[in-house]
């Protein structure tokens, strides 16, 4: 959590009062960012293993279920868990898509990609592999929360993954050292150029049944 988002509209009461600016404001007080990553990690953990469980290898995702898994990891930790966000975000001068037109792009998320993608019963990698970088950079685009896109644009390809009978995806390497790889990867996506990203899944899922052996 030492990487925060920038955003246009600032107000008072987004961020707790002795953080100096470092920590939203949240339920539980928090006030530095090692607690809020300890208190987010262990709430994401709960979440994924209830997921893991729940979710059918048959199921097609919608805007409702990312918005519920959203709600389930973070709605201990912040008011608006579950809720597309309401104010512009930016990262490195990179501008995701504007909070106005968040609903509209979650419309057009869901009959594009989710519907046509999901559920991920791919037998061959590489489509299986476009298929993850398809869902993951669109909805990286939009980032309709205000806290936590990436790693529940992560939960979510590891439960596509999951139906196309991989193991849970590994993505040390993806956030670690190609880390600016993966940045220009999304920007790509701007242009519906989904190869990239894909070259990625593609590293992230071999990595993972070397790892894990398929599930």
């Amino acid at each position: 959590m030492t990487d925060r988002y920038s955003t246009s509209h600032l107000s008072e009461d987004q961020y707790e009062p002795d953080s100096n600016g470092t920590v939203l404001r949240n339920l539980l007080g928090i006030t530095t960012p090692e607690d809020m990553e300890i208190a987010e990690t262990a709430e994401l953990w709960l979440v994924q293993e209830k997921l893991f469980g729940e979710i059918s290898r048959d199921q097609s995702f919608t805007v409702e279920d990312i918005c519920q898994m959203h709600r389930e990891w973070l709605g201990r930790i912040y008011v608006w868990a579950g809720r597309p966000r309401s104010v512009n975000i930016s990262k490195d001068g990179f501008d995701f898509a504007m909070a106005r037109v968040i609903p509209t792009l979650l419309e057009g998320f869901e009959r594009e990609q989710l519907r046509k993608l999901t559920p991920c019963l791919f037998t061959n990698r590489d489509d299986v592999a476009l298929a993850l970088a398809e869902v993951h950079v669109e909805f990286m685009l939009i980032h309709p929360f205000r806290e936590g896109n990436g790693r529940l644009g992560r939960l979510l390809a590891t439960l596509m993954a999951l139906q196309a009978g991989l193991p849970t995806l590994e993505f040390s390497e993806m956030i670690g050292i190609h880390r600016e790889v993966y940045f220009a990867a999304v920007r790509a996506g701007l242009d519906r150029n989904y190869q990239p990203m894909k070259g990625l899944f593609i590293d992230v899922i071999e990595r993972s049944v070397w790892l894990w052996g398929e599930s």
